[in-house]
């Protein structure tokens, strides 16, 4: 999925959310539940799948004839086409390596029906934590927007963040469309299609005012009005459907670690199954990173690396308990500061709440994922 870039953490509060007229459609892995545990029905679905991958009718599936199912999967969980993204071609062959298990042999109904269940309910499990909402985007929140009583100070406060003295309008009106989202109606600016259908024909159709620099706020906020009722008539002839997720991170999910303490262990010890250890089975705080790594699935945390404000976080923390100074110690000091580095974290996170939202382009109709897979492909 791409990420239109994690933007800035909205609170929501109860008075924020506004009536969306948009079209939503939540995806929360429960058609998805209701499809697996109903036996006859998903016999009956893998048989019809089944048969129509398996072509020459040997009563087993070759990695060939794995390929489409896989492709369904990706689609229905919203994953861009196989080859456009490392991202998701890494999640692709992860799929195909539980159906084959690694090896290139042929699976049979039975395997098939287990691993496609496995998968599925790993899906829905993903999906009840992290729900998608699939929204369509056609215009009316956007002239909400603009006509509404937010436009003025949120477009002030965006022209202030615009640092671009010798810049043209057109750069203006670019640089403050990347900054506002879904809430205003606008899907997201930086994708490709967005561009070439709905930004680039706006801005073709919508005669700009081209000649004053530098530009003034009083002309930014007439002329980016003009362009935004220019893109919202677009997105009337050409609704945009949109995949939204939010994550809050809020220790939470630390908190529910470090209260289990079987659980805790269980997971630290697999966590320090890839740790180097001296001879004297002693480790290095080189490795923390590494280890909590390893840990964060376990502790609802993102991977390091994937949320800026998380990383500063783990940062801060590290800083805080001197765990970047490189020192050999012991392993049941290493698991202490582990735990230690969690509990900081964790604090740190309840004060303070990360929110991340994605929000990426789903270029086919509304549909959601289990009657995208129990379709029969024509």
């Amino acid at each position: 999925m791409e990420t239109a870039g994690a933007s800035t953490p909205r609170k929501k509060s109860d008075g924020d959310d506004h009536q969306h007229h948009q079209q939503q459609q939540v995806l929360d892995g429960s058609d998805i539940m209701e499809l697996v545990e109903n036996k006859e029905v998903f016999s009956n679905f893998v048989d019809h799948k089944f048969q129509e991958l398996d072509r020459d009718n040997d009563g087993h599936l070759s990695v060939k004839e794995l390929e489409p199912a896989v492709a369904d999967i990706g689609a229905a969980l919203g994953l861009p086409a196989q080859g456009s993204s490392a991202d998701s071609d890494h999640i692709y062959s992860e799929v195909l390596n539980e159906f084959t298990h690694g090896k290139q042999e042929k699976v049979s109904k039975i395997e098939f029906k287990e691993v496609l269940s496995d998968i599925l309910l790993g899906m829905a499990a993903g999906l009840k934590r992290d729900p998608i909402v699939i929204l369509r985007i056609d215009g009316e929140d956007l002239g909400e927007f603009i006509n509404g009583p937010s436009y003025e100070p949120e477009m002030i406060s965006i022209f202030s963040q615009i640092e671009s003295p010798d810049g043209s309008l057109r750069d203006y009106i670019i640089k403050a469309l990347d900054k506002l989202t879904v809430d205003q109606g606008i899907p997201p600016s930086t994708d490709t299609w967005v561009i070439s259908n709905i930004v680039e024909p706006a801005m073709q159709s919508c005669a700009l005012d081209e000649h004053e620099k530098p530009i003034s706020q009083e002309t930014f906020l007439v002329e980016f009005k003009k362009l935004a009722e220019c893109v919202a008539q677009r997105l009337q002839e050409q609704p945009v459907i949109v995949a939204h997720s939010e994550n809050i991170f809020d220790g939470s999910g630390i908190r529910r670690l470090l209260s289990n303490k079987f659980e805790l262990d269980k997971t630290m010890n697999a966590a320090l199954e890839n740790v180097p250890k001296d001879r004297n089975g002693k480790l290095s705080k080189d490795y923390l990173r590494v280890a909590l790594d390893a840990l964060a699935p376990s502790a609802s945390l993102p991977p390091l690396g994937a949320v800026d404000q998380m990383d500063k976080v783990v940062g801060e923390v590290f800083k805080m308990i001197n765990a970047d100074d490189g020192k050999i110690i012991k392993e049941d000091e290493f698991k202490k500061l582990l735990t230690e580095i969690l509990g900081s974290i964790m604090l740190q996170l309840e004060g303070n709440p990360i929110s991340i939202s994605s929000n990426s382009v789903v270029h086919e109709p509304l549909a959601s994922p289990s009657t995208t897979l129990l379709q029969p492909s024509s």
